[in-house]
Parts: structure tokens; C-alpha cells; sequence
């Protein structure tokens, strides 16, 4: 990493179905984020955190829970926008935005602000994150964010949503292992690379993500990665919103973010760190495991 880090905080947690990862930026940033990067001779600034509006907050906010069978959508798109014009402004001015959250609704808002030209997405994530308002049983956004991207149902006519930049097949979902059952049909009837922890367990996670990293960048001019701790397994990351066993290793986590950093190819545009729950976490070592695996993915290597 040969460019400014700047960090920008998203403290929210409405696209959840509990409160706490609202305090995931903190959490980063007590974890030692700042200084680990500058350990790599990496010049790190703080943008602080955007201002999110609280449930509470707004015209009848009695009323305003659910819009369709989305909760709190309309509070999600103002923070989705608010990011995507800080993340542009960043990039802009030259600098790395590193997206801190908060929970996963918050990706919208990144994806929109990276996407400027074709642009490739690693997802990790123990889910799918492809439900739309129709299909989603719980109403939570944070399990809609990869099908708002890529327009699915009615966010293709949600401009702040949807990004034309970055089409299925330049997408890669790794280390699912929990998806409803709409979203394993729009899965098989679509272009995304999906790699499930079976996926993992059979070929290990070097040899997926190289894979997945060819699959995306083969046809795009740059790289965004977003990174939900639920990837991992709970034993390793407990501290997260919706925690599923049986996800990968730290040793596994470390070696995924290494491979983006050696041998990725295209322009890494943007990262985003999400779903820490201090609240759910141990000593803050799920906020700290954050920070090494950021720095990892920016340059850090055993040796």
C-alpha cells in the first residue's frame, strides 16, 4: 500500500437484529488499527465517523420500522449515500478509504462510492447477503446489501442501491455456509462465484481465493473487498452480529487477506471491515483480529 489509509467509521446498526455493532468502529480502533498500519510504514489518517440516524430519530418514528418488508430502508439509504459521497471524496483526493462499520447494509453505500469504473468484489461472509425486501424473512437490510449492489428485485430501480460498475459475474461470495432458501436459487440461476465453507474444506482457502480473485478481476479495471467477521468461526471471532458455526481459521483468514496483498493484480479500491459487536465479543479480540487481518491484506506477512 503505496497511498494514505483513511479511515472512516460507520457506526450502524439499523440493518441488524441487535443492537452493538453501532460500536464496531471504537472497537477497530481500540484494537490498535491506526498503529498496526503505521508499523508498515503505512501513513494512516482518521476521518472520524459519519453521523447515522437513530431508530428513534425522524417524523413519525413510531411508524417508520418497516418500509415493505425492509427495516428502516429509508434511514439505510441516507447513510448508503452519505458514505458512497465520503468514500468518492477520498478517493478523490488520493487516499485508501478503509470503511470501518457497523453492520453489512452499510456495503451499498462503499460499493456505490468505489464504482466508478468495472469493478470486481470479494465478499466474505458467512452469508449470502442476497435477499431482497421480497424475499428476506426477517426485514433486515443487512442481509440484502450484495442484492441491492447487483439491482435484485426492487433495488434495480433504487438508484443509491444499485451499481451498473459491478455485474454478477465479477463477484465472489467466500465462506458461506448459511443461505435462505431464495437466495440458493437466485445463486444458481446467476453468474456470482460462490465458494461455501465445503468449498474451503475440500481445496483450502489459498487455492479459492486465488481462483476467486482471477474470476473477478479477469474482466474489471479494479478490486473492492469487503470483509464480514462472520466469516470466521465463532471460537475465533465471537464478537460478531450473527454469529454461524464452522466458519474458517485465523490461520485460514490471514492467509486470505496475504494472497489479496501479494498477488493481486488489478487496483485494490476500497476495504471495508464489518459486523464486530463488542457487545458479543471476548476481551475485544474479534475487533483486534480485525486490525491483523486489515494490515494483512494492506502488506503485513510473516516474513
Amino acid at each position: 500500500m503505496d497511498r494514505t489509509v483513511e479511515l472512516v467509521g460507520v457506526p450502524m446498526d439499523l440493518g441488524a437484529d441487535r443492537r452493538g455493532v453501532d460500536m464496531g468502529p471504537s472497537a477497530i480502533r481500540y484494537g490498535g488499527l491506526a498503529t498496526q498500519l503505521e508499523a508498515l510504514g503505512i501513513q494512516c489518517t482518521d476521518g472520524g465517523d459519519l453521523v447515522v440516524p437513530g431508530p428513534e430519530e425522524g417524523e413519525s418514528a413510531a411508524n417508520r420500522e418497516f418500509d415493505g418488508t425492509a427495516k428502516y430502508l429509508e434511514e439505510t439509504r441516507i447513510v448508503c449515500e452519505r458514505l458512497r459521497d465520503r468514500v468518492r471524496e477520498i478517493r478523490e483526493a488520493g487516499t485508501f478509504p478503509l470503511v470501518l462499520g457497523g453492520d453489512h447494509s452499510i456495503g451499498i453505500g462503499t460499493a456505490n462510492g468505489v464504482a466508478d469504473r468495472e469493478t470486481g468484489v470479494l465478499w466474505f461472509d458467512a452469508h449470502g447477503d442476497l435477499n431482497t425486501p421480497e424475499t428476506s424473512p426477517s426485514g433486515n437490510v443487512h442481509g440484502m446489501p450484495l442484492a441491492a449492489i447487483l439491482g435484485e428485485g426492487i433495488f434495480a430501480d433504487q438508484p443509491w442501491a444499485a451499481v451498473p460498475e459491478i455485474q454478477p459475474s465479477n463477484v465472489a461470495l467466500i465462506g458461506v455456509r448459511s443461505l435462505d432458501a431464495e437466495e440458493k436459487e437466485l445463486i444458481r440461476e446467476s453468474e456470482i462465484h460462490v465458494y461455501t465453507m465445503t468449498d474451503i474444506d475440500e481445496r483450502g482457502s489459498i487455492t479459492i481465493v486465488r481462483e476467486a480473485l482471477a474470476s473477478v478481476t479477469d474482466e474489471t479495471e479494479q478490486l473492492s473487498v469487503s470483509l464480514d467477521l462472520d466469516m470466521l468461526d465463532p471460537g475465533e471471532a465471537p464478537g460478531v452480529g450473527t454469529p454461524v458455526r464452522g466458519g474458517v481459521s485465523y490461520r485460514e483468514a490471514h492467509a486470505a487477506m496475504e494472497i489479496l496483498s501479494t498477488e493481486a493484480e488489478t487496483d485494490l479500491a476500497a476495504l471495508e471491515l464489518v459486523e464486530v459487536n463488542p457487545i458479543l465479543d471476548e476481551h475485544n479480540q474479534t475487533a483486534e483480529l480485525a486490525c491483523e487481518l486489515a494490515a494483512s491484506a494492506l502488506g503485513d506477512t510473516i516474513l
